[in-house]
């Protein structure tokens, strides 16, 4: 794989590709649609052995999925590493096979790469990070092998209900 192929990710020579897995992908995706720099995030499945798993699969372990936030940002305004940071931030990266109350390997901490250059910064940065817990990192780090989008209605879904409940509000129901 070359610098630039992204394992079927998108890319379009201005933006790249990042995807994690860090518990449900909701609160991941939300925390990234607020950073500078990021131009684009999905959620969906990837690291299992089943074609176009449905989030009811994927819930049941038997996939093998983790649950992910895939992030596309504008590497002249952000850099991987930064996104790499935000990543470790916002979860709790030495759980295994669970994050607060979601538990199941589909809510595992890991780091799929696109990139030899990515593998070898998420190492690093792993790595750097060890410092900041007590516990060992938990957080694998593997080749992305395939991302399946989420259905729709897990698309933003943190947003959607947010404004939803915002124009409830407003129309007074």
């Amino acid at each position: 794989m070359t610098e630039t192929e992204t394992d079927g990710a998108p890319f379009d020579g201005e933006t790249e590709v990042a995807t994690f897995g860090a518990g449900c992908f909701w609160k991941p995706e939300a925390e990234y649609r607020k950073v500078e720099g990021v131009v684009d995030t999905a959620v969906g499945y990837e690291g299992g052995h089943v074609p176009n798993p449905t989030y009811e699969q994927v819930c049941t372990g038997a996939t093998g999925h983790a649950e992910v936030v895939r992030v596309t940002f504008d590497p002249k305004r952000i850099s991987y590493d930064e996104i790499l940071d935000r990543f470790w931030d916002m979860h709790d990266p030495t759980q295994v096979n669970r994050q607060g109350p979601d538990i199941g390997d589909q809510y595992r901490t890991v780091i799929f790469t696109h990139t030899p250059a990515q593998e070898a910064a998420a190492q690093a940065s792993r790595e750097r990070h060890q410092a900041d817990y007590s516990e060992p990192i938990a957080t694998s780090i593997e080749p992305a092998t395939g991302f399946y989008m989420a259905e729709d209605y897990h698309q933003c879904y943190l947003e959607q209900r947010q404004s939803g409940g915002l124009l409830r509000q407003l129309l007074g129901h």
